[in-house]
């Protein structure tokens, strides 16, 4: 007397958990990725230990060419602004802030006049500022 088996292995594979998974993985790595802001500009910054807990929201970058010139860039943009039209820019992105503050973002050789100029259109303009270092 023959006796048959009446269960079959089953040779498919479920992959609705893999998805759960990959599904996190992506949520996780575009929360991630928003919080890292890359400044598009190699700039050597000042080092300091102090540290400040205002958020700024513009950033003006003050890249130093070597031969006395020296230009302006706003948010990281790649594309230099003439120092005649940086406040008009400032006030334009900041207009609508509650607490304007942006940060200076200055190569080590810039002298203080360059950085001062950007530090009176914030006084002008009742903006706060603040001085970006490297941590020690």
């Amino acid at each position: 007397m023959a006796l048959k088996r009446n269960t079959k292995v089953d040779a498919q594979f479920s992959v609705s958990s893999m998805t759960d998974i990959v599904f996190l993985l992506l949520i996780f790595f575009l929360v991630t990725s928003t919080l890292i802001n890359p400044n598009a500009l190699k700039l050597l910054l000042p080092k300091s230990t102090g540290q400040v807990n205002a958020k700024a929201t513009v950033s003006v970058s003050i890249k130093d060419w070597g031969d006395d010139t020296y230009t302006y860039h706003i948010n990281g943009d790649t594309e230099p602004t003439l120092f005649q039209d940086v406040e008009d820019e400032l006030i334009g992105l900041l207009s609508q802030e509650e607490d304007p503050t942006f940060s200076i973002y200055s190569d080590q050789t810039v002298p203080v006049g360059e950085v001062v100029q950007v530090m009176n259109i914030a006084k002008r303009n009742h903006y706060k500022v603040i001085l970006a270092t490297q941590p020690e």
